[in-house]
């Protein structure tokens, strides 16, 4: 076990060192000549030029940063812009001259003197006061717009009109200039936002929502940016919120900052958890924020169950298995307080004594109910059989062998199903060897479907902490799913027909998604899959045939959405199992050959 962690460990080891961010850089994300000739000319064929305001709160900085932040703004190719500064009551007095000197140079650079220290929210609204555009870009003293960041934010801007909020990704830079730890975003994942605050650099603000919500707050410093954005999407619907899939804004790391490290500042995070109680409370969520319990610098959402919860009825099909699924079922007795559950055990034609004692024994136990199901092996059927008697409102599908190490498990997932807009929960599934073996399924990940962080070591937080937060993914597994019993039926069941075998579970979910349900996967409900681990499950050519006629399938029937999982960055491998490996080259066009993405055609010409 020990050996083959190390071996996964020193082959992720080897890959970055071998595909290293600094040559991902230096192969797809540099700017040189020919790249912004090719930018200036899509500039130019934009269907307008919307003006954008960078706000930046000064006090104190380090005069060489701030320069360096100010020539960011300067250096842009997109040139609509003004910079508005203000300064809060700095004690350096080479403050002022710099910024007079900055303002003197550019008609475009604005800058305000506060009297006195109003600490950075005041600040910032003060460079609000400034701001004329129609768009607002958060940047901080000390960091650096990338020089085609505004290019790529007004072509967004042209492209989607109807946009309140936009965001793009990011990475980190020290005094050296070396550019490290990109953070490649999801698209908008409201379930993760509440956990962790994604959209940070760059924002970008439509001016007339940031006037609505009165702008930055003075009671949530160190999260400012946080708490305004929390209220800023209580405004918006979920298409208004844009995501650019480039890296627009580079963080400094600096010692003491957020950047440097998470736990610099702990009021920080104290602040954004009471940024996140009054969202919740605003908008009528009963729920406890508390420190993640894998990061106190990340959050958890405990939401409250209902008096008089949901009975939900545990399905659970099996095939000779009799010592898994009595663990299985003496597992969830054991380990879960969630207080209303029955089982439906589905026996697809067993033929074994002990087994055929097992089923009897259960069927005269309380709460269970057991169905012989003695057609050909068609798991879709077997499931979509057990949710038909079931009595639950909802279901819960898992394996026999599976076996809950949480308490809280089913509690967690019934409310996190609860909330509005929620289709389908999946838990947190473990190998017995303590590697991740589901957290979360990314569509296209090896051609239809991979398991994000795939056999990751316990302990490990995954890709920026996302295999330790709730989030939203296109799908999760049916080893520990669930759903209402309305909702199953409503979309129509597991694919009897073309999907007997594999990939049931992935395209029930993206049906879900195609409906505007959500799909969210929680890391507080944690169960064991005794799932072989060690080795490769050995397939019959004719099972291999049918794997492959399956697959194929779903490569047809969902080639659009395999090609683009919106909660899996274009920046990140497709190809590498567990995801989150830099893409080589990235699923995106090259930079200077579209200033789109994939946000759409913007441009009224395009070479």
């Amino acid at each position: 076990m020990t050996q083959q962690l190390e071996a996964d460990e020193a082959h992720r080891t080897a890959q970055s060192r071998s595909h290293s961010y600094g040559a991902w850089v230096t192969a797809f994300d540099s700017v040189e000549e020919r790249e912004r000739i090719m930018i200036r000319r899509q500039i130019r064929g934009l269907r307008r030029h919307p003006l954008i305001s960078i706000v930046l709160p000064v006090y104190n900085p380090d005069r060489a940063h701030l320069s360096a932040a100010v020539g960011s703004v300067r250096a842009q190719l997109y040139q609509n812009w003004e910079l508005c500064l203000a300064d809060d009551a700095s004690t350096d007095p080479r403050v002022a001259p710099f910024l007079r000197d900055a303002a003197g140079s550019d008609p475009r650079i604005k800058v305000i003197f506060r009297e006195e220290n109003g600490h950075i929210a005041a600040c910032s609204n003060s460079a609000l006061t400034l701001a004329t555009g129609e768009w607002i870009a958060l940047l901080d003293q000390d960091d650096l717009l990338a020089e085609h960041a505004l290019a790529f934010a007004a072509a967004t801007i042209v492209g989607h009109p109807d946009a309140g909020l936009i965001y793009s990704d990011e990475d980190k830079i020290d005094n050296a200039g070396a550019r490290t730890e990109p953070y490649f975003k999801s698209d908008w994942n409201p379930e993760l936002f509440l956990v962790q605050n994604f959209i940070n650099h760059l924002g970008l603000y439509r001016r007339d929502l940031l006037r609505e919500i009165g702008g930055f707050r003075d009671l949530f410093g160190g999260s400012q940016d946080y708490d305004l954005a929390l209220r800023a999407i209580e405004r918006l619907r979920p298409e208004q919120i844009v995501h650019i899939p480039r890296v627009l804004y580079h963080w400094r790391k600096i010692p003491g900052s957020l950047a440097a490290t998470s736990d610099a500042k702990e009021y920080a995070h104290e602040s954004a958890r009471r940024a996140i109680c009054e969202h919740l409370s605003r908008t009528g969520i009963k729920a406890q924020v508390v420190a993640c319990p894998e990061n106190s610098a990340a959050h958890r959402i405990i939401y409250e169950l209902p008096a008089n919860p949901p009975l939900v009825s545990i399905v659970i099909p099996t095939r000779d298995q009799p010592k898994l699924l009595r663990q299985c079922i003496e597992g969830v007795r054991a380990r879960t307080s969630y207080p209303r559950f029955d089982f439906v055990i589905v026996d697809n034609d067993s033929r074994g004594a002990e087994t055929k004692m097992l089923l009897d024994e259960l069927r005269c136990a309380d709460s269970v109910t057991v169905i012989e199901e003695k057609s050909e092996f068609n798991f879709s059927r077997l499931v979509n059989t057990g949710a038909d008697v079931a009595q639950g409102e909802l279901l819960a599908l898992i394996n026999d062998d599976v076996m809950p190490e949480n308490p809280e498990w089913l509690g967690e997932m019934v409310s996190q199903l609860l909330q509005p807009g929620v289709g389908a929960v999946g838990a947190r599934l473990w190998y017995p060897d303590g590697r991740l073996q589901h957290g979360g399924v990314i569509v296209g990940l090896g051609g239809v479907a991979g398991h994000a962080h795939y056999r990751w070591p316990h302990g490990h937080p995954g890709y920026f902490n996302r295999a330790i937060l709730q989030q939203n993914f296109s799908a999760v597994t049916a080893a520990c799913m669930l759903v209402s019993k309305s909702v199953f039926k409503a979309l129509g069941r597991f694919d009897e027909e073309n999907l007997g075998v594999s990939f049931n579970d992935i395209d029930f979910c993206l049906r879900m998604v195609e409906k505007g349900l959500r799909i969210v996967w929680t890391p507080q409900a944690n169960l064991v899959h005794h799932e072989s681990a060690s080795r490769r499950r050995q397939f019959s050519e004719e099972q291999k045939l049918e794997f492959r006629r399956e697959a194929e399938w779903m490569q047809e029937r969902w080639s659009d959405t395999l090609a683009h999982d919106p909660y899996y960055n274009p920046n990140l491998s497709l190809s590498e199992e567990g995801g989150f490996t830099l893409a080589w080259p990235p699923r995106l066009p090259p930079l200077g050959v579209s200033l789109n993405s994939v946000t759409g055609d913007v441009l009224s010409e395009l070479f």
